[in-house]
């Protein structure tokens, strides 16, 4: 066996403990944001292969840098995943679209759309909470009185998010048939007065 047919029988390796453990986490332990879990679960799974390659004689074809590299790998494959499975298919309006749908019977009315998202998707999925729970964890915000309120990291988050969809998003994104550069200032057209701001 080569040393290239190692190195990927070690990742596939990888990726079928790092599967063990998510499924094991997201059904038998407790889950308080699921891009965290997830991140400890690519994590968790580097560490038992760190064990392997430092300790299967297979193994020994590779020098301490190519071990290193191995699992550097193995940690970028497991972040990659973390965010393109089990993150997107838990936040993704697109997924639930396509679940809305099917479980409509295949179609649903253009002019209601609006209607399913405020009055089925916030509620199905139970957005406010979960979103709200994320930041709490995050550390981005504070709920007092009430009242939720931005910490000085979630301020920065802010003010960075609001930068780059200003200068670096798409000025002419195709929505509906039409460019626009909406989606760079979504507060555009927002009430100058709202009623539900803290004292």
């Amino acid at each position: 066996m080569t040393k290239w047919s190692r190195a990927v029988l070690l990742m596939l390796v990888y990726v079928l403990v790092l599967a063990a453990i998510y499924v094991a986490h997201v059904r038998w332990l407790r889950v308080d944001v699921l891009f965290y879990a997830a991140l400890e679960d690519a994590a968790t799974a580097v560490l038992l292969v760190a064990v392997l390659v430092f300790a299967w004689r297979a193994c020994g074809v590779f020098n301490a840098f190519e071990k290193a590299q191995l699992l550097v790998i193995c940690a970028l494959i497991g972040y990659a995943l973390a965010i393109s499975v089990p993150t997107v298919l838990d936040r993704s309006l697109s997924f639930y679209i396509l679940e809305k749908l099917q479980q409509r019977g295949g179609g649903i009315r253009y002019s209601a759309f609006e209607n399913v998202f405020t009055q089925e998707y916030v509620k199905e999925h139970r957005l406010v909470d979960v979103r709200l729970t994320e930041q709490l964890q995050s550390g981005t915000i504070v709920i007092r009185d009430g009242c939720v309120r931005l910490t000085p990291k979630g301020d920065a988050l802010a003010r960075f998010s609001r930068w780059f969809r200003m200068h670096l998003l798409p000025r002419r994104r195709l929505l509906m048939g039409e460019y626009t550069d909406e989606l760079t200032d979504p507060f555009r057209h927002s009430a100058a007065a709202a009623d539900y701001t803290c004292n």
